[in-house]
């Protein structure tokens, strides 16, 4: 395998077109013109690595991460490896890994994320999210509410549940729902999400190699604890 030919094949209009998600502050962070975070530092060191320059684009939403890679407007996405997303575009292995919780009101509705899924409890989530595309497939008797944002959601419609991911639901009850009332993290994690790169799906099997051994050496070196911390994040995310 010749990486500068794989390489060509990976990025065929010469830079490395990258997508990331500032709606997740745990991978990215700042503005569309100054973006930070793990997920943009992974995507400078693979352009460097592929010896390709780098167009980085971002979005505030997974959905639309996923549909640039959909679109052939990307080439390399950071994503949770999900079951529906897996038809649409190729996975790398996970290079970090968070959880999925639930939050509601203090003192009333569910004491753990065991009993929300009871009839009259609504979920809010944001659409198209990790966690969206899991409670649609696992709930069976609460209804799922979607929205820009799921905690938004959860406050603006006066629902009983609002998941998220950890870090910023722990955010949100610490600053007390964002005026909106006092509120409790639900445990456990209703799931842990495996974040990963994705590639779009006509790439060929040693384009994807190429990009999976890339990140199989930045979690061995450390580079991907390094640059959580560097984050302000918690390096244990990594994968082992």
């Amino acid at each position: 395998m010749d990486p500068l030919d794989v390489a060509a094949r990976l990025a065929p209009t010469g830079a490395l077109r990258v997508v990331v998600n500032l709606g997740n502050p745990v991978l990215a962070t700042g503005t569309p013109e100054d973006p930070a975070g793990v997920t943009v530092a992974l995507a400078r060191e693979l352009a460097r690595r592929l010896d390709r320059p780098l167009d980085l684009r971002c979005v505030d939403a997974a959905r639309l991460s996923l549909a640039a890679l959909v679109h052939g407007e990307a080439d390399v996405a950071f994503l949770a490896a999900e079951p529906a997303r897996a038809r649409e575009v190729r996975f790398t292995r996970a290079y970090l890994t968070i959880e999925g919780v639930y939050v509601a009101p203090a003192g009333r509705g569910p004491a753990t994320a065991a009993e929300v899924d009871r009839p009259g409890t609504r979920v809010g989530v944001k659409e198209g999210s990790a966690y969206d595309l899991h409670l649609s497939r696992s709930l069976q008797e609460a209804e799922v509410v979607r929205g820009a944002e799921g905690l938004q959601v959860y406050l603006d419609e006066g629902l009983e549940v609002g998941a998220a991911i950890r870090q910023p639901a722990t955010a949100f009850v610490e600053d007390g729902g964002a005026g909106g009332g006092a509120h409790r993290v639900l445990e456990p994690a209703f799931m842990q999400i495996r974040q990963a790169l994705a590639v779009p799906l006509d790439r060929d099997d040693e384009a994807v190699a190429l990009v999976d051994g890339l990140v199989g050496e930045l979690l061995a070196s450390g580079f991907v604890r390094a640059e959580l911390a560097r984050s302000g994040q918690d390096p244990d995310l990594a994968v082992d």
